[in-house]
């Protein structure tokens, strides 16, 4: 098999990183996407921090100052046709309007609805979450069983699965004795929202797969993401990946450090003592090049834990307040009622360090990091729009689409 990687959900927030990371290290490299997320946030008027070219024109532009060509197939993988397609030579060819660059050696699974809250809003937003997330994951690995069951399969999970248990988080598996009886198994789950809780199905489909039909699987349980730029992005803007600040789809250092430059106070859900592990996009990049990298074997379900180290979200707004003082902004904490079903104060220590043994080093989050982050935020002030910072999609109403 050749250096052919094909990225689900490649116009996304990690998904266009992860194709120039893939293609600078000369991978031939695919991506897909149906803009399901853009779809979404115009629908409910939830912009982006800045202007972020649609996957055609940063393909052109990614080639233009790096001479390498990422393919593209813009179309829903929720209809298994349009998988299938993706992976005979036939299909390739007349989706991607280019050669067959054969079977794909891993595939990058990111092709999902990546919102909490969002997957909980309202019915609707219950039944896409649902029925994009599962018939996806299912579609591939159907695609990948009976027509490239050499391919790995790599997928961004969510430290979400695991939920906040008063034991401490293994790498996914936990061994278990029980009256006098040793076994092995998939470490419990107990996802807080319909979106988490997908997730929870994919790993459950995937490790069903690898079981019955020996795919080779990699899961890759991500904490909550922060970053604005990255290596291939640095010296051109437009190639930066989409950031949102708003409550459904931004993060809560990107939202924060939003939030701090508007002189909004930094919304603290309740006490703020809920913990979770954190990762910069530069350190998502190494981990997913070193799981393509270092591919699991055939009939394994193999699961690392993708974070850097952890903080409660009390920690995150103190750090994101002293470095916006310092840069002369007046930063309040806010805490406000928390509208999620979560323990605020809990245990929570999980285990991270496969990813590590495999050469990734990780980048801690530091005063120069959030200063860099700041910097750019600060650059686009005048385009963000304090009334999508903090309210809530379930006090908004959609634009009707029919």
């Amino acid at each position: 098999m050749g250096k052919h990687i094909c990225i689900l959900g490649g116009d996304g927030y990690l998904g266009w990183p992860s194709a120039m990371r893939f293609s600078a290290l000369g991978y031939d490299v695919t991506v897909v996407d149906n803009y399901l997320r853009r779809e979404l946030c115009a629908q409910y008027g939830l912009d982006f921090l800045y202007p972020v070219p649609r996957l055609k024109q940063r393909v052109a532009l990614w080639e233009a100052v790096s001479g390498r060509r990422i393919h593209l197939a813009e179309l829903d993988l929720a209809d298994p046709e349009n998988m299938r397609a993706l992976f005979n030579p036939t299909g390739y060819e007349r989706l991607c309007d280019a050669p067959w660059p054969g079977a794909p050696e891993a595939v990058l699974h990111y092709a999902e609805q990546p919102s909490a809250p969002f997957s909980q809003r309202d019915y609707r937003c219950t039944d896409l979450t649902l029925v994009n997330n599962l018939r996806v994951t299912s579609n591939l690995l159907c695609a990948v069983r009976d027509l490239s069951p050499r391919s790995h399969i790599v997928h961004i999970g969510t430290m979400g699965e695991y939920g906040t248990p008063n034991i401490d988080i293994e790498e996914g598996w936990l061994d278990i004795a029980h009256k006098g009886r040793h076994d092995r198994f998939l470490f419990p789950r107990q996802g807080a929202s319909v979106y988490h809780t997908t997730k929870i199905m994919d790993t459950d489909l995937m490790w069903f797969f690898v079981r019955a039909w020996k795919l080779r699987v990699t899961d890759l349980m991500q904490g909550p993401v922060y970053g604005l730029e990255t290596e291939e992005s640095r010296a051109t803007p437009e190639l930066r990946p989409y950031f949102n600040y708003d409550d459904q789809f931004g993060t809560v250092i990107n939202r924060f450090i939003v939030q701090a430059v508007a002189g909004h106070p930094l919304t603290v859900y309740g006490k703020g003592g809920q913990t979770r592990g954190y990762i910069n996009i530069t350190d998502t990049l190494q981990c997913v090049v070193a799981a393509v990298q270092h591919p699991a074997q055939a009939g394994e379900l193999r699961i690392f834990n993708q974070i850097t180290e952890t903080f409660s979200v009390r920690e995150l707004a103190r750090r994101v307040r002293e470095v916006g003082r310092k840069r002369g902004l007046k930063v309040a904490i806010e805490h406000v009622e928390n509208p999620r079903t979560e323990a605020e104060e809990h245990y929570y220590n999980p285990t991270y360090q496969a990813l590590r043994e495999l050469g990734v080093v990780p980048h801690p989050l530091d005063n120069a990091t959030l200063d860099s982050m700041f910097d750019i935020v600060q650059g686009y002030a005048a385009r963000i729009h304090p009334e999508i910072i903090f309210h809530p999609l379930q006090q908004r109403q959609p634009r009707e689409q029919d």
